[in-house]
């Protein structure tokens, strides 16, 4: 019985998800400041390819300046990871203990 509503409740996240994630509406770059109308910005395609040109020549420029991808900060890739994964292994760690002990442990184990 549990395993029938566990699946059903996880479907119905799923369809809700799905239903409102179509509302969200990714805008290309090239159209600058999109209106709440969704009318286009205030630049055009060519100056947007222009601003992406110059930008990759100043980075073709500055090469020590790396890609701008923060891997050793908190909010970037790699800290998010050790974040995690500290998160989520200090909680398996504590279920893990816990579930060694208690009232309900196998006899002859641990």
């Amino acid at each position: 019985m549990n395993t029938k509503i566990l699946l059903a409740a996880s479907l119905i996240a799923v369809f809700t998800i799905g239903y409102y994630a179509e509302n969200a509406i990714a805008f290309a770059q090239y159209m600058g400041n999109v209106g709440s109308e969704g009318e286009t910005g205030s630049y055009t395609l060519e100056e947007a390819l222009e601003i992406q040109r110059r930008r990759i020549e100043a980075a073709e420029a500055n090469p020590a300046s790396g890609s701008g991808t923060p891997y050793l900060d908190a909010s970037g890739v790699l800290g998010a990871t050790i974040i995690t994964a500290a998160v989520f292994g200090g909680i398996a760690g504590a279920l893990f203990i816990r579930g060694r002990s208690g009232k309900y442990a196998a006899m002859g184990r641990g």
